[in-house]
């Protein structure tokens, strides 16, 4: 782009906020101008206000930027929402009245009827649902958000079953990273050499975001599919990459060689749309016995890719399989960063006449 967007980010020095820093620096379409935080941050510089804890350096221009606080008014051509859920829906529904695109990683709205629940790979046509938020008719402002990222694991490794066999009931259990609880997140005591078999409300997200995610848009309105789901979530002393054991019964019935063929021959209908921060894969398969593994595939494709093994036949359903995703790029910021590049593509993300650099 000859004028890159710019971008706020709500949250920008909580560890959603730290990571949309670190994958959005040196973006080719969007340049960081906001960073967004509390009052007790607001007016320090960055590298004061925030406990930088990527494995990046952080950059020096964002390091020097003051932290602004909260408004609707911010100058910016949209924003990444790292807010958390307490503050994060009014904040959001404020942005969006004053005519900001607001990119959500936060679960506030992401059941409402016209706002798309979104994974580019699966359901790029939910973004028409953006018409019909009231704020998008009055000022161009809307809301736009990513699914649990637990559920984005979930749903791209699903995506190939559902079209091509359809989905009848799935059971799955995940043992999810501690960066997924942010900072400071989990007390060391309870997560170091530990198991932690419950997640606050995020078996809930796994059983009703997947229905959402893909419902069919008809007239405007979605309607979920049938898919009965069964979650267990556990927290397991792992810095990053939630890890699913999924069992699948299908609505025609596959052996598993099947079913790894439709892992390994799904194509990503985004392909052609040279998205920066879509993989080149969505998919990657192993047959080593032992994979995948958060240390060793965690990170391929940038962290924007979903990994899956042990392919094979389910003594209860048809099938069953484990499948890997990287849980603050492509399930939080990193997602969310891939949702703004398809919005843009689509024409609803835009740069504003104030914000054209001379």
């Amino acid at each position: 782009m000859q004028h890159p967007l710019r971008v706020g980010i709500l949250g920008a020095t909580g560890a959603v906020g730290q990571k949309f820093i670190e994958l959005l620096n040196g973006h080719p379409w969007f340049e960081i101008t906001a960073l967004v935080a509390s009052e007790r941050s607001a007016g320090k510089k960055y590298i004061d206000a925030a406990n930088w804890m990527a494995e990046t350096p952080l950059p020096a221009n964002i390091a020097e930027m003051e932290v602004q606080s909260l408004s609707p008014d911010l100058d910016v051509d949209f924003v990444f929402s790292g807010l958390d859920a307490s503050v994060a829906g009014e904040a959001e529904e404020a942005l969006a009245k004053n005519g900001i695109p607001v990119i959500s990683n936060a679960r506030n709205h992401r059941m409402r009827s016209d706002v798309p629940l979104l994974v580019p790979e699966i359901n790029s046509s939910h973004t028409a649902l953006i018409e019909q938020q009231e704020t998008f008719v009055e000022t161009g402002g809307f809301i736009v958000t990513n699914p649990n990222c637990s559920t984005v694991g979930l749903v791209c490794s699903l995506k190939p079953l559902h079209d091509r066999f359809g989905l009848k009931r799935v059971m799955v259990t995940t043992m999810q990273a501690l960066s997924g609880a942010g900072y400071p997140g989990v007390p060391s005591l309870d997560a170091v050499g530990n198991v932690v078999p419950y997640i606050g409300g995020e078996e809930d997200k796994l059983t009703t975001e997947p229905r959402k995610i893909f419902a069919e848009l008809v007239d405007g309105k979605l309607e979920p599919i049938e898919v009965l789901i069964s979650a267990q979530c556990n927290r397991v002393p792992v810095v990053d990459g939630h890890l699913e054991c999924v069992s699948v019964e299908l609505n025609t019935p596959a052996a598993p060689a099947e079913v790894r063929a439709a892992f390994e021959e799904y194509v990503s209908p985004i392909a052609e749309m040279d998205l920066p921060s879509a993989p080149s894969k969505l998919l990657h398969v192993f047959d080593e016995p032992n994979f995948p593994q958060p240390r060793k595939h965690a990170r391929l494709e940038n962290g924007q890719s979903v990994s899956i093994g042990r392919v094979r036949e389910c003594e209860v359903f048809d099938v069953k399989y484990v499948a890997l995703v990287h849980n603050t790029v492509r399930g939080a910021a990193g997602g969310a960063i891939l949702n703004a590049e398809l919005l843009v593509r689509q024409g609803y993300v835009k740069r504003k006449e104030s914000a054209v650099h001379a």
